[in-house]
């Protein structure tokens, strides 16, 4: 039984930035590329969503609730529930990510 995969307004967000920087910095059929492969990678959550990883900065705070995938250098983080999976956030795994994911996952 396969899951619904959505994306987040935030991750839509973080989709489009990189969008744009690789746009503006190399070229638009990068751009492309780059943001087709990350929804692709996504989507792939639809039949194995519990086969990421929990985030390293994340499970050292205590928090299991999020997991993530790869489309190197890119961090898709998401969760599941029920039957979907939430796309929350997309980040370029180069940055600082403690302090980006401190800031976009508060601790409860």
């Amino acid at each position: 039984m396969s899951f619904a995969v959505r994306f987040t307004s935030s991750a839509s967000k973080d989709l489009r930035a990189i969008h744009t920087y690789i746009a503006t910095n190399d070229t638009l059929g990068n751009a492309d590329y780059v943001a087709r492969e990350i929804i692709k990678a996504a989507l792939t959550l639809r039949d194995l969503p519990n086969r990421g990883a929990h985030p390293p900065e994340l499970l050292k705070r205590g928090s299991r609730a999020y997991r993530q995938i790869f489309f190197k250098p890119y961090r898709i983080l998401y969760r599941t529930r029920g039957r979907t999976v939430f796309i929350a956030a997309i980040a370029d795994g180069r940055q600082d990510m403690a302090s980006l994911l401190s800031r976009r996952f508060p601790a409860s």
